[in-house]
């Protein structure tokens, strides 16, 4: 073999050695773009769909927001002679009465005038619960004064608010509430609507309050409550 072929046989292998050590890295940097690649079009897919969920969130509590302004603004319309009087106030969709309206001080037994505000109520209270299936919940409250110094006829002031809870119930449904359309909760001390520190602050804190809310599906197997 001459000089010049054996020049050409090492420079050929010096070439082969080179690609063949080239392949490699073109392989594995394809590789890893290939991951990259990847990895990008998963963060993209999950950034999609967290903004998918933000959006189908927010366009959730907007709907909410708005079937609650329609709500209020209904409850606002039927009650509007009541609330006009200045005997009856409305508060996130709840109807506030004051105690001394309905009751004398430490009292279950409901006034005359009292009464004849809940007869007020009692029609347009009745087609907004009708229109919209709902039922009203009557809450009693008291201030923090404990009931033992002032009363015997309760054992505390939890069982004061329920007896006016259940006062003005009756009262309700004797006016033409259907019975199977409210229920009596009380609450006590409990939830002040005003600091108990001042004499003015107790007295909005004896109330009582009635709210539209949603039927309860009736649980399987347990007997609907008769009235």
């Amino acid at each position: 073999m001459s000089a010049l072929d054996e020049g050409t046989d090492i420079g050929g292998g010096e070439l082969d050695d080179s690609v063949a050590q080239t392949a490699p890295v073109w392989a594995v940097f394809g590789d890893l773009m290939a991951g990259l690649l990847g990895a990008f079009v998963l963060i993209l897919v999950g950034v999609l769909v967290v903004q998918m969920d933000l959006v189908s969130h927010l366009e959730a509590e907007v709907k909410k927001r708005q079937m609650e302004e329609q709500r209020r603004m209904a409850l606002e319309q039927a009650l509007a002679i009541p609330l006009k009087s200045g005997r009856v106030t409305l508060n996130n969709g709840r109807i506030g009465i004051s105690g001394s309206v309905l009751f004398a001080f430490n009292s279950d037994e409901l006034r005359p005038d009292g009464r004849q505000l809940l007869q007020t109520l009692v029609p347009p209270l009745r087609v907004y619960l009708s229109e919209r299936d709902e039922m009203l919940m009557v809450s009693g409250f008291t201030d923090d004064k404990p009931v033992q110094n002032r009363n015997d006829r309760y054992a505390d002031n939890l069982e004061l608010s329920a007896q006016r809870a259940l006062t003005v119930t009756r009262a309700l449904i004797s006016e033409g509430m259907p019975s199977s359309r409210v229920f009596a909760a009380a609450f006590g001390a409990e939830q002040p609507a005003a600091s108990n520190r001042t004499e003015a602050g107790r007295a909005q804190n004896r109330r009582v309050e009635m709210a539209p809310v949603p039927k309860t599906a009736p649980v399987p197997g347990v007997p609907a409550a008769k009235p």
